[in-house]
């Protein structure tokens, strides 16, 4: 049993020896070398400023980062799409979603790429103080409307369900507060929800424990709390989708750095003396001579570059591997429909991972406007379409070159190939193959051409 609304759930403590990995890849180079021995452990032996300097060196090849952000990309290659059954109060409000200049689909963007790097994230929707309001038009004058607060996984502390409704939840903010006459400092605070009511917790100074700071009841009779999983394995417990690529993401980041340590001595080569003087000095500059004592002799020696060819291999080797786990998102298997009209329509379609993340999102998007709809006494809050792209050979640096042989052969058309070129973005779609094939005839054959 626990007093403490800040301690953390089984769940949330399984689900954070996942972030520990995928946090720091998510936030680049810097933070990986801040994890120092935990991602890059020391050599046998090795001295610590030696390591130091190794870690201070080592660089990430982002490839769990950008390959998070490309299939963001993808689910979002056009804006999403207001559904026309969305209430005209309620689209109004998607022109700033969140009270922060962040429209729906800028929202949605950065929601979406932070549930596709850890597994989940979370939202909920909030209600501006309107004071003493009797209607909407009096709470419209008044200031007060809903908007969305997007909670990242790591803040959640806990909840508690009832089969599968949400009781209560508890996540931790930072807030600034004043500290002294000019200065402010950032604290800690615990917000906990249940259905119509709400609480802050802050540690008050003169117990050290924590104790209720402000707390409210709010108009709806449940917590407008949202989640959205991309691979999720209990409520409101998920694991990142993408795992095995960072585990393979942290295995680049050791062995890049082995890499660069090695190339690091093998481009000093080592001079060794052979001579029996034990009173010999060596003197080496490019204005000077050295003599050596009788029969005694002087050889660098160098490294083979074996070692080295075999470990940029293996670099090549990992982002290969790496490149296949990222594209499994875009691999297409079957699913069911989700409705008995869809069914009777067809038995099942194929979906790849991705298109149906975007489907659920477009869920957990609707799920907000339907509370944004309950805080306004709305009966619908609407939907929205999503319109990715989710086709596998999409990425132009994988799929144009293997195009550009088929033409080279003769096995495509020039027009084909042009079109392809066009889909995926590489060439403008203002241009006309036409246009652009009587340009070609009309520059005449290219430098060096038969």
């Amino acid at each position: 049993m626990s007093d403490d609304p800040s301690a953390t759930l089984p769940a949330v403590d399984r689900m954070r020896a996942y972030w520990d990995i995928v946090a720091p890849l998510m936030d680049g180079t810097q933070a990986m070398r801040e994890q120092g021995e935990t991602l890059l452990p020391k050599y046998p032996a090795e001295e610590q400023d030696s390591y130091n300097q190794r870690l201070a060196l080592s660089t990430l090849l982002p490839a769990y980062s950008e390959t998070v952000a490309n299939n963001t990309s993808r689910v979002f290659a056009e804006p999403l799409q207001l559904g026309e059954d969305i209430p005209e109060s309620i689209a109004a409000l998607c022109s700033d979603f969140d009270m922060g200049g962040s429209d729906l689909n800028n929202w949605a963007a950065r929601t979406f790429e932070l549930g596709l790097g850890f597994g989940l994230c979370h939202a909920f929707i909030d209600h501006q103080p309107a004071g003493d309001v009797r209607n909407r038009a009096e709470e419209k004058a008044a200031g007060g409307r809903p908007y969305a607060v997007l909670v990242h996984p790591d803040q959640v502390r806990g909840w508690r369900d009832e089969a599968g409704s949400l009781r209560m939840v508890r996540y931790a903010e930072q807030v600034s507060v004043p500290d002294g006459a000019f200065g402010s400092k950032m604290i800690t605070q615990i917000r906990v929800f249940e259905p119509g009511s709400w609480k802050i917790y802050r540690i008050v100074e003169a117990t050290g424990v924590w104790g209720v700071h402000q707390e409210g009841q709010t108009s709806l009779d449940f917590i407008p709390w949202a989640t959205f999983y991309t691979k999720r394995v209990g409520f409101m417990e998920a694991k990142p989708p993408l795992l095995e690529l960072a585990h393979l993401n942290v295995k680049h980041w050791q062995s890049q750095s082995d890499q660069d340590n090695l190339l690091h001595i093998a481009r000093v080569p080592l001079l060794f003396m052979f001579t029996d003087d034990e009173q010999f000095k060596l003197v080496i500059s490019s204005g000077s001579a050295t003599r050596m004592p009788e029969d005694g002799n002087a050889k660098y020696v160098e490294h083979t570059g074996a070692a080295i060819e075999a470990g940029r291999l293996s670099l090549q080797d990992l982002v290969e591997d790496m490149r296949m786990s990222g594209a499994k998102l875009l691999q297409k298997d079957k699913q069911q429909t989700k409705t008995a009209t869809q069914a009777n329509e067809e038995a099942a379609q194929e979906l790849s991972p991705l298109a149906r993340m975007s489907e659920q999102f477009s869920d957990f998007i609707a799920q907000l406007l339907q509370f944004m709809a309950s805080y306004q006494k709305l009966p619908e809050g609407g939907h929205v379409e999503m319109r990715g792209n989710f086709d596998s050979d999409y990425a132009p640096e994988v799929s144009l070159p293997f195009l550009l042989n088929m033409a080279n052969a003769s096995k495509l058309s020039d027009e084909t190939l042009f079109a392809e070129a066009q889909r995926r973005g590489v060439i403008s779609d203002e241009l006309d193959w036409a246009v652009e094939k009587d340009r070609l005839e009309a520059q005449g054959p290219a430098l060096g051409a038969m």
